[in-house]
């Protein structure tokens, strides 16, 4: 038997985007209604209007409630290339509010990092300047609402940043985790928000592929399959947050049903060889192909992660292996041709292509470019300092110090949704 979806275990968050919908208004209206509203009344407005709050949208929904709290203006942010520009000298305030939050392996200060300067900088695209981040209008503007983000343990490097710069306005209660502390769920109580972490390493299925007997690293993919595991409730969710990549780099075989149509990094004959960035293609088109065609994913809102790349040094993550920067690269220091601007243009690609068929179905497809501003801060990485006991001569140049460089991945989150819920205009 299937082991429960980790939304199952949620009762009290759990339902149709529908039911929510029609929960919240409700809740949000019930201040304005006149005291003297008798019960015959409220009756009979059911009785003309059986179903008032079918038809309320996302954004309806947010101006009823509380009110959401402007950005500055003069950000110009609507048609501003956000993506293109270069990390300045800024003294910022990145102290969360609570350190707890940061998960042990990406608290570099706590295993020993000593230099502080790489906190120092801030992304300004060239056009205009990346808002902030505030968690109040961040909040404001999800509230009600469930985001989840889907991807690789990258992915989840991001929401652990998003968790603690929200905990300057609200603290969340922690709901749920599994076994493996992969899929994980938070609650902000006081905005009703719902955030999600839901594990998938390619966003297709996937198992391990067995030789002699015995698991390798080697993967099969179904390429025209999606994960379950995150699909399964998708129909409940507001926002995604999607991402692949990393897990691409090493020997996979590609299926579509029972018929081998590729493979990643193998030497066999008569079998089609394809690039990580050809098989990242492959999976994102399915992924993104099943959100546009969820018929009830009314309104979803779904940003596409682009490429994070690593920066190891002499060697790769196991040769050598090494990524000491401390302070972010030029422009003039960047390779600007490679596997990862390969994966960069897919994505980018992709996303707009699903972009255009998305509007017919009234949902929006947004990509999320950090692969310049990323490939540009060599020293954001943990390196030596994760305490990794097991194996000291690893050095982490994947993920990213909390806080750090990837806090800007939230600034860019947040403008993002900030023009899809009509606060910038």
């Amino acid at each position: 038997m299937k082991a429960p979806n980790v939304l199952d275990r949620l009762d009290p968050f759990h339902g149709s985007k529908k039911e929510r919908e029609r929960c919240l208004s409700i809740g949000r209206l019930a201040p304005f209604l006149l005291p003297c509203l008798c019960l015959t009344t409220i009756l009979s407005l059911f009785l003309y209007f059986p179903n008032p709050f079918e038809a309320v949208s996302k954004r309806e929904i947010q101006q009823k409630g509380a009110p959401i709290v402007k950005p500055p203006e003069g950000n110009a942010i609507l048609n501003c290339n956000l993506y293109e520009g270069r990390w300045i000298r800024y003294r910022r305030d990145f102290n969360y509010k609570n350190s707890s939050c940061i998960p042990e392996a990406r608290n570099c200060f706590l295993h020993g990092r000593t230099d502080k300067d790489f906190l120092n900088w801030r992304w300004k695209p060239y056009a205009c300047n990346l808002p902030k981040f505030d968690p109040k209008i961040f909040l404001d503007m999800v509230r009600g609402n469930k985001m989840a983000f889907i991807g690789d343990s990258v992915s989840m490097n991001q929401v652990e940043s998003l968790v603690c710069l929200l905990s300057k306005e609200e603290v969340p209660k922690f709901v749920y985790k599994d076994s493996a502390e992969q899929n994980r769920i938070w609650h902000f109580p006081e905005h009703d928000f719902i955030l999600m972490n839901l594990w998938s390493k390619f966003l297709v299925a996937a198992e391990q592929r067995m030789i002699n007997g015995s698991l390798s690293a080697a993967y099969n993919l179904q390429i025209d399959k999606v994960d379950e595991d995150w699909t399964a409730n998708l129909q409940t969710i507001d926002y995604v947050v999607i991402s692949n990549g990393l897990w691409f780099f090493r020997q996979i075989y590609l299926y579509k049903g029972d018929t081998v149509v590729g493979c990643v990094d193998c030497e066999e004959p008569n079998v089609t060889k394809v690039s990580p960035s050809g098989a990242i293609q492959m999976a994102l088109r399915t992924a993104l192909v099943y959100i546009n065609g969820c018929q009830e994913c009314r309104g979803i809102v779904t940003v596409v992660r682009t490429f994070s790349p690593t920066h190891f040094e002499q060697g790769s993550w196991d040769t050598g292996r090494i990524c000491n920067r401390t302070k972010p690269s030029d422009e003039r220091q960047i390779i600007w041709v490679g596997e990862p601007w390969n994966i960069r243009k897919i994505q980018v690609e992709e996303t707009e292509r699903m972009g255009k068929e998305g509007k017919e179905q009234g949902k929006s497809f947004v990509a999320m470019d950090v692969t310049k501003a990323t490939l540009m801060r060599p020293d954001g990485h943990p390196g030596y300092y994760w305490g990794n006991l097991r194996n000291k001569d690893f050095r982490d140049c994947f993920h990213w110090c909390l806080p750090g460089p990837i806090d800007t991945w939230n600034e860019f989150l947040m403008a993002i949704l900030e023009i899809e819920t009509g606060l910038v205009s």
